[in-house]
C-alpha cells in the first residue's frame, strides 16, 4: 500500500509540473502573438503576469523590454533590458538594445577604469552565473583526476601533463568561482536603478531644502551608495554624486 501511494503522488506531482509548464507555454505564446500582431499593451500585461506567477526570467524580461519600448515606456523598457542583462550578462542582443536605448537617456561619460579591472568584467561577463558555477565543478573534478594523474602515474610525460594541466584547472577553479560569486551578489544586492520621473533634480542634502546638484532624466541609470528615511544617495557613472527621493528610482 506504502509504494502505491508513493508511486501515486509521483503521478500527481508529475502532472501538476506538466500543467505548470504547459500553461506557461501558453502564456508565452500568447505574448508573442499580441506582440506580433502588434498589441503591445496585451503583451506588456501577459509578460508581466509571467514574471508574477513564474518568476524571474531573462528571456521574459527581454520580451518584456522590448514591448514596453514599443510603448514609448523608455525607463520601463530600460529597466526590463538591464534585469534581463543581471541574469544572462552574456547576451549580446540584451546589450545591443540596451545600448541602443540608452542614446535617449541623459549621456553619462563614465570615469576612466584601470584596463585589467575592464578587461576582467568583460571576462566575468561573457557568461552567467550558472555557467561560471559549471565551469567551476567541472574544472575542480578534472583538476583531481589530473592530481591522481601526477601522483601515481609510472610514466613521466604523463606526470609532466598533469603537473602543468592542473595548473591551469587550479586557476580556472579559482576565477569560475570569483566570476560565480560576483554575478551572485549583483543578484542578490542590487545597487543600479533607473529614473522613473520626467525630471529629477540631484539635491545636496536628503531633504527638499538642500542645494540643487544636476538633473537627471527619466531612463538613466543610476547607483545607490546610501539611503536614509524616503531618500537614496546616488553616484553616476561619472562620479556626481546626490540625493534624490526614492519614489523617483526603481531598483534593477
Amino acid at each position: 500500500m506504502q509504494l502505491v501511494k508513493r508511486i501515486l503522488i509521483g503521478i500527481i506531482l508529475l502532472s501538476t509540473i506538466f500543467i505548470h509548464v504547459s500553461a506557461q507555454d501558453v502564456e508565452i505564446k500568447n505574448a508573442e502573438t499580441a506582440y506580433a500582431e502588434e498589441q503591445y499593451n496585451t503583451a506588456v500585461e501577459i509578460y508581466e503576469t509571467l514574471l508574477k506567477n513564474y518568476g524571474a526570467s531573462a528571456e521574459v524580461y527581454y520580451n518584456l523590454g522590448n514591448a514596453y519600448y514599443k510603448t514609448g515606456k523608455i525607463a520601463q523598457a530600460i529597466l526590463n533590458y538591464e534585469r534581463a542583462l543581471l541574469i544572462r550578462p552574456g547576451d549580446s542582443d540584451i546589450r545591443f538594445n540596451l545600448e541602443l536605448i540608452r542614446q535617449q537617456t541623459d549621456r553619462i561619460d563614465p570615469l576612466q577604469e584601470f584596463f585589467m579591472k575592464k578587461w576582467v568584467r568583460t571576462v566575468q561577463n561573457l557568461i552567467g552565473v550558472d555557467s561560471w558555477a559549471t565551469i567551476g565543478i567541472g574544472s575542480f573534478v578534472l583538476f583531481i583526476c589530473c592530481l591522481v594523474l601526477y601522483f601515481f602515474s609510472k610514466w613521466m610525460y604523463l606526470k609532466k601533463a598533469g603537473f602543468y594541466l592542473g595548473i591551469l584547472l587550479f586557476f580556472t577553479v579559482i576565477l569560475a568561482n570569483v566570476f560565480a560569486f560576483n554575478q551572485k551578489s549583483e543578484l542578490e544586492n542590487r545597487r543600479g536603478a533607473i529614473v522613473f520621473t520626467p525630471t529629477v533634480t540631484a539635491k545636496s542634502s536628503p531633504d527638499n531644502s538642500g542645494t540643487d546638484l544636476f538633473q537627471l532624466h527619466e531612463g538613466t541609470k543610476v547607483f545607490i551608495r546610501n539611503s536614509l528615511g524616503d531618500w537614496h544617495e546616488i553616484v553616476l557613472e561619472d562620479g556626481n554624486i546626490g540625493w534624490v527621493n526614492k519614489k523617483d528610482i526603481v531598483v534593477i
